[in-house]
C-alpha cells in the first residue's frame, strides 16, 4: 500500500500544472509610408495580467495601391489570451483599405495563427490605398 501510496505522489508531482491563460495589453508609437509599398516601424511596451512586460519594436509592411504616410502617438492593442508573453513576438498578417487626411483615428485586426491583435490608435497623415503585409513585433535590443 506504502508503494502505490509513493507511486500516486510522485505522479501528482510529475504532472504539469495547468497554466492559466493571461491577457496583454500593447501600447506603441509608429510612423512611415510609401507609395506602392507601405513601410512603417515603431516602437512600445507589452504588458499582461501576469506581471510581465516587455520593451519591443514594430515594423510593419505591405505592398498594394497605397500613398501616403501616416504617424500613431499613443496607439493600444489588446491580444487575444495567451499562455506566455513570448507567444506574442512574431509576424501577424495584415490587410487594410484607408482613406484619410489630417487628423485621423484607425483601427485594424490582425492575426498570427490562433492569437489576434486588435490595434487603435489616432495621429496624423494622408493616406489612400489598399494594402497587404505584415506587422512584426520583435523584442526591443534583439
Amino acid at each position: 500500500m506504502r508503494f502505490l501510496t509513493a507511486v500516486a505522489a510522485c505522479l501528482l508531482l510529475a504532472a504539469p500544472a495547468h497554466a492559466r491563460d493571461i491577457h496583454c495589453t500593447l501600447k506603441y508609437d509608429m510612423e512611415g509610408g510609401g507609395a506602392f509599398y507601405k513601410r512603417s516601424s515603431g516602437n512600445g511596451t507589452i504588458s499582461c495580467d501576469n506581471d510581465q512586460s516587455m520593451k519591443i519594436a514594430i515594423e510593419s509592411k505591405g505592398g498594394g495601391l497605397t500613398f501616403g504616410s501616416s504617424k500613431i502617438v499613443d496607439g493600444i492593442g489588446k491580444f487575444s489570451p495567451v499562455l506566455d508573453i513570448k507567444d506574442l513576438i512574431g509576424g501577424y498578417a495584415t490587410a487594410e483599405a484607408n482613406a484619410g487626411g489630417g487628423v485621423a483615428s484607425k483601427a485594424q485586426v490582425v492575426t498570427k495563427g490562433s492569437i489576434s491583435l486588435a490595434l487603435a490608435g489616432k495621429g496624423t497623415g494622408r493616406t489612400l490605398g489598399v494594402s497587404f503585409g505584415s506587422f512584426i513585433i520583435t523584442e526591443a535590443g534583439k
